[in-house]
């Protein structure tokens, strides 16, 4: 699906806010709410849009460790570690990588023990290597680094 620049605007409007009424969302890109409905119809029917999610303060839940990982694998066989992946609630994000590593995790957990125990099942699988975050600098929309 190629996007134009309402497209481009509907999706900024709504990663800012998901819940946004297409009424609303249409008075601030000059179109009526069923028009804004048709095209975010269709981007989800592309799978433009795949989801809609909560941006939750994870500190108010007592979710304290940001964990960024380095996975050196052992073997060449990633299939059981991309399972592994997928099986862990812990891991937020997974990139296969290119550079240093073979995989960087990023990990979120309520406590060092729980942090331990999921290194300690890291190690089937290969090496790593790990950084604690100490604070987030910027948490911020996607589409701004694309589409400026």
């Amino acid at each position: 699906m190629k996007l134009d620049n309402i497209d481009i605007q509907i999706l900024r409007l709504l990663t800012e806010n998901s819940r946004i009424q297409w009424k609303d969302l249409g008075e601030q890109i000059h179109m009526t709410g069923q028009a804004v409905g048709n095209r975010i119809k269709k981007l989800e029917e592309s799978g433009v849009i795949k989801a809609y999610s909560l941006i939750i303060n994870e500190m108010k839940l007592g979710i304290l460790y940001t964990a960024f990982v380095s996975v050196y694998m052992k073997t060449t066989n990633h299939h059981s570690f991309i399972h592994f992946i997928n099986e862990r609630n812990e891991i937020v994000e997974a990139h296969r990588i290119s550079g240093e590593g073979c995989y960087h995790l990023k990990i979120r957990v309520n406590s060092q023990e729980q942090l331990n125990l999921f290194l300690n099942t890291l190690l089937k699988y290969g090496n790593y290597s790990l950084n604690l975050s100490i604070q987030e600098i910027k948490h911020h929309n996607p589409l701004t680094a694309t589409f400026q």
